[in-house]
């Protein structure tokens, strides 16, 4: 998520900053982008000049100490605790006037706005993934986030060549308190035995038009992150309705994390679970 945010940024001429935990994630990000570059190239969606120019526009950088930046898009995985420590940096080493922004798609941006000085500069922007293709970024104002803060990021947004949706700051925002519901419902019904996997995602795919079946469309998000989101969702809502799956924590705990990590609900390496 991160390469791509970065990539859709420099394409338009935005000079970009792009942070990992080590020089090796920051060196897969930029392959990442570039591959997805090359292969618009291959489609001739754009010129090897274009794609040298987007390129240039990316900085690569192991630390983040004191950068002059107007805004900071963090992408890190749902974990309330890492987000929390990485706004607090972030408070402490960006400019006082600069926006600070999650693309978290679960967590409350008031909880991470109350750890800064500056929650009024805090706010969602949740791109969604693939983020080169997608049109849709939900933008999540907190309890303190100002006008000025929420149309400076919407007029980015539209900018970008996105659709920007304003959310209320509620547990899963929109798109994942619909989604993640029936991609647990759908595990569910594997767990019980009503189909197989293939089954329930055909029934999906071709019964209510779905381009992807949600047990496919989960190992495509990572099952540890379904879990993170319907955790959020249960407790957020204390609803059980929200409760997941107990195959779902069970994959999880197996390490079956979907296309990451070669098996989930499907084998990647040929065979389906």
């Amino acid at each position: 998520m991160g390469g791509g945010i970065a990539q859709v940024l420099a394409a338009q001429g935005h000079e970009v900053l792009l942070n990992d935990v080590d020089e090796a994630r920051i060196r897969a990000g930029i392959e990442g982008i570039a591959k997805r570059l090359d292969r618009d190239i291959e489609k001739g969606r754009m010129t090897a000049e274009q794609r040298g120019e987007i390129l240039a526009h990316i900085d690569p950088r192991a630390h983040l100490h004191d950068v002059d930046v107007q805004l900071a898009i963090e992408a890190a995985t749902e974990r309330l605790d890492l987000k929390l420590d990485l706004f607090r940096f972030l408070d402490a080493n960006t400019p006082p006037e600069a926006i600070l922004a999650s693309n978290t798609s679960s967590i409350s941006i008031t909880v991470l706005g109350q750890v800064t000085s500056k929650p009024a500069n805090v706010i969602g922007m949740h791109f969604m993934n693939p983020v080169p293709v997608m049109k849709l970024v939900e933008i999540i104002r907190g309890i303190a986030t100002s006008d000025a803060t929420f149309g400076a990021v919407r007029d980015l947004a539209l900018g970008l060549g996105k659709t920007p949706v304003e959310v209320r700051d509620f547990p899963g925002f929109i798109s994942n308190r619909v989604l993640l519901p029936m991609i647990n419902e759908a595990i569910y019904a594997l767990y019980e035995g009503v189909a197989s996997v293939e089954a329930i995602d055909t029934v999906m795919k071709l019964g209510m038009n779905h381009p992807m079946g949600p047990l496919t469309l989960a190992d495509f998000i990572g099952l540890d992150t379904c879990l993170a989101i319907m955790n959020v969702l249960y407790d957020g809502f204390g609803d059980s309705k929200y409760r997941p799956c107990p195959l779902l924590k069970q994959y999880v705990a197996a390490g079956w994390l979907g296309k990451k990590s070669g098996r989930g609900f499907y084998d990647y390496a040929g065979a389906t679970t």
